[in-house]
């Protein structure tokens, strides 16, 4: 059996499975969804979980029903690339047991988009720390991974336009959003990328969004235009909410696509 091995445990997410449930009812204590709203994707930021695990949680919180997979995209932080790959393992390994990767349908999506695997790819912290969540909240579900480098927005709407087309499916996108501004200076810059979220409208992303997921923000944006679905905001903090440092913060939102 081949399996993604674990890279960040104990880094940006503890390695204790106990550990993790604790921050996890922790996080579930001080902020819980406020209405049901059935998600077909979710935005959800991709930092240690002691700054953004809240706003993740908030967002995984919103999965009402079992998913027959999940389909976690999120940018190379790592390795400069251009395109996606898609992980052909087959179990994804957590703290919390291993998630099964659906490397069939995996394997179709690679023939029918001409998406590449490579390995070096995903060793990936932005779709790792997604995977305890994940396994916690669809203990039965499987899971898609793909990491992209510079990709087209559209092309990528696409791959997930014919994803969401089985009711399924769950696209998740993981993105931060501004990096290393002041609180004031950040809360300016993500609030342009709230708005685009908001609105629906992934061209106002080109007017000062700086998440580093915005190329998964913009496809999954124009997908959600096309079919006509809704937007919600669900959590915007920055780093200081756990640090308490205002002086260089990172943005972090969750969002539900419903």
């Amino acid at each position: 059996m081949s399996v993604r091995e674990s890279d960040f445990d104990g880094s940006f997410y503890p390695e204790d499975p106990m550990q993790i449930k604790a921050l996890i009812t922790t996080f579930a204590k001080l902020k819980a969804p406020e209405e049901a709203l059935h998600p077909r994707a979710l935005i959800v930021p991709h930092a240690g979980y002691v700054y953004s695990g809240l706003s993740a949680n908030l967002a995984y919180m919103q999965l009402d029903r079992p998913y027959a997979r999940i389909i976690v995209i999120g940018p190379s932080h790592r390795v400069p690339f251009t395109g996606m790959s898609i992980g052909l393992q087959e179990h994804y390994a957590t703290p919390l047991g291993p998630l099964p990767i659906d490397v069939a349908y995996a394997k179709t999506l690679q023939a029918r988009f001409g998406i590449s695997y490579a390995p070096e790819m995903h060793h990936e912290h932005s779709t790792e720390v997604q995977m305890p969540l994940l396994k916690h909240y669809q203990p039965e579900g499987r899971v898609v991974e793909i990491v992209y480098g510079h990709q087209s927005p559209a092309a990528l709407s696409e791959l997930i336009d014919a994803v969401l087309e089985d009711q399924n499916n769950l696209v998740v996108i993981s993105t931060d959003l501004s990096h290393f501004y002041t609180e004031a200076e950040a809360n300016e810059r993500d609030a342009i990328c709230l708005k685009a979220i908001e609105k629906r409208e992934p061209e106002l992303l080109h007017q000062g969004c700086e998440a580093c997921g915005k190329t998964g923000m913009e496809a999954l944006l124009i997908c959600a235009m096309k079919r006509g679905w809704q937007s919600k905001i669900l959590d915007y903090r920055t780093s200081a909410w756990a640090s308490g440092d205002t002086r260089r913060v990172v943005g972090y939102a969750s969002a539900v696509i419903f």
